[in-house]
C-alpha cells in the first residue's frame, strides 16, 4: 500500500480522498491555486503545493505542475478525483512516464473511453445496445445537420470528449440545429478542449441509469448495482439515487452484464461507470463509460457498505478487488442531493459570495455530508459552485426521502442564494415521490417546483420581530456587564413606561412590499401584530441565531440569521430573506446605470448575438456570457433598441458590469 499520495483536484472530492486515506494511514499531498490558498482540502492535507494562478487552465490542468509536485513531495501515486485531468490519457500517460502510479485506468482505456464516438464504435462491436446517432467524424456542420435529419427530431448534440451536462444541446427542429451546434462547439472547447461533437436521437421520457463497475490487474470485473440520476437540470444531476427505483433482478442483472462487458472491452482497472440511456419500458442503450470516480458514488457506498476510494487505492496498489460478484448485495435505499450555489428562481443562475453562515445537518448512520467548504469559505467565480453533497440512507425509498426532507430542513445556507428550498420541493414533488422519473420531470413540473405569487406566513414576520427583541436584550445585557454601573436604568430593555405601555414598530421589506410589525412590551415578552395577526410571543436565543419560540403558547424551534440589513429567517423547513427597513434611514437614487443591462456574475463575454441599433423583441438574445464553464444569455427584458455593447468579445466582465446600453420601447 502506498505511503503517500497526492491529490490532483480541489474541493468536495479532494477532502472525501483525504478522509478514506487518513483512516487507512496513508499521508496525502493536496495541490492547490492562489485562490484556494484556504481552502478546506488544502487545511485538512499533510502537505500542500501552490501551482499556479486562479484560473484552472493556470493551476489544476497545468499536468507539469502536478507532476513536479508529486516529486518533490515523494507521492508516490496520484488520485485525480473527478473533473480537471481525471479522464485526461495526457495525464495518465505523465504519470506513468515520472514513476507514479495513477489511480485511475491505464492510458489506453482513458483514450478508448475518452471519446464518445469512439467508444459507440468499441461498444457496437462489443454487443452492448447502442441509441441510434452519428457519431463519425465528417464535423461539417451541413453534414451534421443532414444527419440529425436523417435520424430524425428530437436530436441531442453532444460534445465527444464531454461530461456534467457541458456541450449538450437538445433540438427540436432543423432550422434550430446550426445555431445549438455552434453553442455546443463553443462550451465543448472551452470546456475540454475539442469541439468534436456527435449526434443522437433524443429518447422521449428517458431514464439515465448508470452502473458501478470496478476492475482490477488480475482481469477481474464486478458491477456495484446501479444508480438512477434522470432527475437533471440542464442536463445535469440534481438528485441521485440507489438502486433505481422499479429495477427488476432480470434487468439489473442485464445491465450489469453490459457493463462489465464494456468494461472489459477496453482492458479497464479501477472505478468507473458505465452510463445508459433506458426507456420506461426498460430497454436500455449504451450513453458513455466515465473513466473515473463519480460525483455520486456515495449512493453507492451507502447501500453496499463499502468504501470505493478505498477499493481505488487497493487496486492501485496492485492488490485484487476485496470482493467478488456473489459477495455483493444491496442494502436499503440512498438518495443524494446536490447543494449549490445557484438561484433556481433565476435559471440555476451560480452565486458567488462568501458562506456567512453555514449550519448542516447533524451526520449519522443515516445522514452524510461530503463538503469542500465550511463557514466563512469563498463560493468563487472560478470553479464548480457545489456547497456540498447530502446523502442519506434507510431502509426503503420512502424512508429514504423522509429522511432527506428532514435533513434538506435542517440545511443553513446565509451569504449565497442557493438550491436548497428548490431541492425540498423536488424531494416532496408527487412525481418524485412515485418515482415516475425521466429526465424531463423538472421541466414538466414546473408549477409545482417553481410556485408564483405564494403568500408569506405572517408567523415569518413575527419571528423575525422577536429574534430582533431578543437580540437588542443581549446586547444591552453585555453592555450591562462591561459597564462600571451594570444597574443603570439605561441598560434596560423591558420597554417600562410610567402609567403606559411601551410601543414601537419593526419594517421589514420582502421584494417590494413592506411589512410592519407592531410591538407592544409586556413584563414577560411582547404582543406582537402584523397583517391582521397578533401573538403573545416570547422565546431564548443562542449566539448562532437559534431560537425557541413561544407564540400564544405554541412552541417552536425557528432560525434567524443577521447579515447587514438582511435577515435570513428559518422556519418550518423553508426559508425567507427579509430586510430590516430603519425609518429614519434615506437612501439616494440608485446608482445603476439607467437602461443598462449587467453581468449577473464575473464572466467572460463570449457572443454579440444582437448588432448595435438593432431593434429587438423581448427576450431576444443579445450576448452570450460564459460563466463558471457555462454559457448564460442575455436576453432583452422588452421590446426595444441595442443602443450599445460595452464589452467586446473575449473581454472578462465583473459582477454587475454593465453588459448593455438598452432602450426600452415606449
Amino acid at each position: 500500500m502506498f505511503d503517500k499520495i497526492l491529490i490532483a483536484n480541489r474541493g468536495e472530492i479532494a477532502c472525501r480522498v483525504i478522509k478514506t486515506a487518513r483512516r487507512m494511514g496513508i499521508k496525502t499531498v493536496a495541490v492547490y491555486s492562489e485562490a484556494d490558498a484556504n481552502a478546506r482540502h488544502v487545511r485538512l492535507a499533510d502537505e500542500a503545493v501552490l501551482i499556479g494562478p486562479a484560473a484552472a487552465r493556470e493551476s489544476y490542468l497545468v499536468i507539469e505542475r502536478i507532476i513536479a509536485a508529486a516529486k518533490a513531495t515523494g507521492a508516490q501515486a496520484i488520485h485525480p478525483g473527478y473533473g480537471f485531468l481525471s479522464e485526461n490519457e495526457d495525464f495518465c500517460h505523465a504519470c506513468d512516464e515520472a514513476g507514479i502510479v495513477f489511480i485511475g485506468p491505464p492510458v489506453s482505456a482513458i483514450r478508448a473511453m475518452g471519446s464518445k464516438s469512439e467508444a459507440k464504435k468499441l461498444m457496437e462491436a462489443a454487443k452492448v445496445p447502442l441509441t441510434p446517432g452519428y457519431h463519425g467524424d465528417d464535423q461539417d456542420p451541413a453534414h451534421l445537420r443532414r444527419e440529425a435529419d436523417a435520424i430524425g427530431y428530437p436530436v441531442l448534440i453532444k460534445a465527444a470528449a464531454g461530461g456534467g451536462g457541458k456541450g449538450m444541446r437538445l433540438v427540436e427542429k432543423s432550422e434550430d440545429f446550426e445555431a445549438a451546434l455552434a453553442s455546443c462547439k463553443r462550451e465543448a472547447a472551452s470546456s475540454f478542449g475539442d469541439d468534436h461533437v456527435l449526434v443522437e436521437k433524443y429518447i422521449t421520457r428517458p431514464r439515465h441509469i448508470e452502473i458501478q463497475v470496478f476492475g482490477d490487474t488480475f482481469g477481474n470485473c464486478v458491477y456495484l448495482f446501479e444508480r438512477d440520476c434522470s432527475v437533471q437540470r440542464r442536463h445535469q444531476k440534481v438528485l441521485e439515487e440507489a438502486p433505481a427505483p422499479g429495477m427488476t433482478p432480470e434487468r439489473r442483472a442485464a445491465m450489469g452484464r453490459a457493463a462489465v462487458e464494456a468494461a472489459k472491452a477496453v482492458g479497464y482497472v479501477g472505478a468507473g461507470t458505465v452510463e445508459f440511456i433506458a426507456n420506461q419500458d426498460g430497454s436500455f442503450y449504451f450513453m458513455e463509460m466515465n473513466t473515473r470516480l463519480q460525483v455520486e458514488h456515495p449512493v453507492t457506498e451507502m447501500i453496499t457498505g463499502l468504501d470505493l476510494v478505498e477499493w481505488q487505492l487497493r487496486v492501485a496498489s496492485g492488490e485484487p478487488l476485496p470482493l467478488a460478484q456473489e459477495q455483493l448485495e444491496i442494502r436499503g435505499h440512498a438518495l443524494e442531493a446536490r447543494i449549490y450555489a445557484e438561484d433556481p428562481a433565476k435559471g440555476f443562475l451560480p452565486s458567488t459570495g462568501k458562506l456567512v453562515h453555514l449550519a448542516p445537518p447533524a451526520e449519522n448512520l443515516h445522514v452524510r455530508v461530503d463538503t469542500g467548504v465550511e463557514e466563512g469559505d469563498e463560493i468563487s467565480p472560478h470553479y464548480d459552485p457545489m456547497i456540498a453533497k447530502l446523502i442519506v440512507w434507510d431502509e426503503n425509498r420512502d424512508q429514504a426521502r423522509a429522511r432527506l426532507l428532514q435533513a434538506l430542513a435542517d440545511y443553513r445556507v446565509v451569504g449565497v442564494a442557493n438550491n436548497i428550498e428548490f431541492l425540498s420541493r423536488l424531494t416532496a414533488c408527487p412525481a418524485f415521490a412515485s418515482a415516475d422519473l425521466d429526465t424531463g420531470l423538472i421541466e414538466r413540473e414546473k408549477a409545482y417546483l417553481f410556485p408564483e405569487g405564494e403568500e408569506i406566513p405572517a408567523e415569518v414576520f413575527l419571528v423575525a420581530a422577536l429574534a430582533e427583541l431578543l437580540r437588542e436584550a443581549d446586547w444591552a445585557r453585555d453592555a450591562a456587564r462591561r459597564d462600571t454601573d451594570p444597574r443603570s436604568p439605561w441598560h434596560d430593555r423591558g420597554g417600562w413606561r410610567l402609567n403606559a405601555t411601551a410601543h414601537r414598530a419593526l419594517i421589514y421589506r420582502l421584494g417590494e412590499t413592506q411589512h410592519t410589525v407592531q410591538v407592544a412590551y409586556r413584563g414577560d415578552g411582547y404582543t406582537l401584530k402584523v397583517a391582521g395577526r397578533s401573538a403573545q410571543a416570547r422565546g431564548e436565543r443562542d449566539a448562532r441565531g437559534q431560537l425557541r419560540v413561544e407564540l400564544d403558547g405554541r412552541r417552536m424551534d425557528a432560525t434567524v440569521v443577521v447579515a447587514g440589513e438582511k435577515r435570513h429567517v428559518f422556519l418550518h423547513g423553508r426559508a425567507w430573506q427579509l430586510a430590516s427597513v430603519d425609518p429614519l434611514h434615506h437612501s439616494g437614487e440608485g446608482g445603476g446605470a439607467e437602461g443598462g443591462l449587467l453581468a449577473p456574475m464575473p464572466g467572460k463575454v463570449i457572443a454579440l448575438i444582437a448588432a448595435e441599433g438593432a431593434k429587438v423583441a423581448k427576450g431576444a438574445p443579445l450576448l452570450i456570457l460564459e460563466a463558471m464553464k457555462m454559457e448564460h444569455t442575455i436576453a432583452a427584458p422588452a421590446d426595444g433598441v441595442v443602443k450599445a455593447f460595452r464589452f467586446a468579445v473575449g473581454d472578462q466582465v465583473g459582477d454587475g458590469a454593465e453588459l448593455v446600453e438598452f432602450e426600452a420601447a415606449s
